[in-house]
């Protein structure tokens, strides 16, 4: 299962979608599945919109019915650039479009994947309150995924933001319980629990860099970002220095919502 943020999407647009990260993760998803790796993608919608941000007069479930068509304009895009690259793929929506994509049906999904086809998941859960991180978790345990690969636009886990603290360390392994007791924003609660009751692991990576798609969904999660699994590892040997960050990566880790 990979999950890409909307603002991932954006690249440096700042809105909607950047033809050339949309190209970009074509690329690295159709050289994944030449290996034969079965790929399921769940896709924000913070580059359009976010129901967290919802304004005064707006109910929270209107702004995250709004923020869950969004995910849809994300996987429609997505799915073009990826039959653009030679990539059969299906769409599938938790909230009912059958005229531009298939309602999601999990049994339909798995067959989709069994045939070598991707398949891309819109509409979050369907349900208000959720995040894309939830939807994305309970997608990967409906299909038996083996893991949870989370693609940002920082290289993982950090213990503090670098941007303002420049000995930040950059977790290797971390365990399910260092995640939510040391509260650190890998992803919101409820889809971080639905990863750890099904003992699928997670791997938060950074997107933008070439080749790091390849290296996480064939089996090398360990050579980049942070993996989250039960067991973890304790003391200081999990973290690496922080690189210098960017302003782009100033959001780091820390709006699980917006990831």
């Amino acid at each position: 299962m990979l999950k890409i943020s909307g603002e991932a999407l954006q690249g440096g647009m700042g809105f909607g979608v950047d033809p050339q990260v949309l190209r970009f993760v074509a690329r690295e998803v159709a050289a994944v599945m030449v290996k034969g790796v079965q790929v399921a993608i769940v896709v924000g919608g913070g580059n359009y919109f976010r129901g967290a941000n919802a304004w005064d007069g707006l109910e929270r479930a209107t702004a995250d019915n709004i923020g869950m068509l969004a995910t849809c304009m994300n996987a429609l895009s997505l799915q073009a650039a990826l039959e653009s690259a030679g990539v059969v793929t299906r769409v599938q929506t938790a909230i009912e479009m059958r005229e531009i994509a298939e309602p999601y049906i999990r049994r339909r999904a798995v067959r989709h994947l069994d045939k070598g086809r991707v398949v891309i998941f819109g509409g979050g859960t369907g349900n208000p309150f959720f995040t894309t991180d939830t939807a994305a978790a309970l997608r990967a345990a409906e299909i038996g995924a083996d893991a949870f690969f989370k693609a940002t636009k920082v290289d993982g886990v950090y213990d503090c933001d670098p941007n303002k603290h420049p000995d930040a360390k950059l977790h290797r392994k971390l365990s399910y319980k260092q995640v939510t007791t040391q509260d650190l924003d890998v992803m919101d609660q409820t889809a971080i629990t639905l990863c750890k009751e099904n003992s699928i692991p997670v791997v938060v990576f950074n997107l933008t860099k070439a080749g790091n798609i390849i290296k996480a969904l064939t089996g090398h999660p360990g050579a980049i970002g942070t993996t989250v699994d039960e067991e973890g590892e304790e003391g200081d040997s999990d973290c690496d220095e922080a690189p210098a960050a960017s302003d782009a990566d100033a959001h780091l880790m820390y709006d699980a919502a917006s990831m």
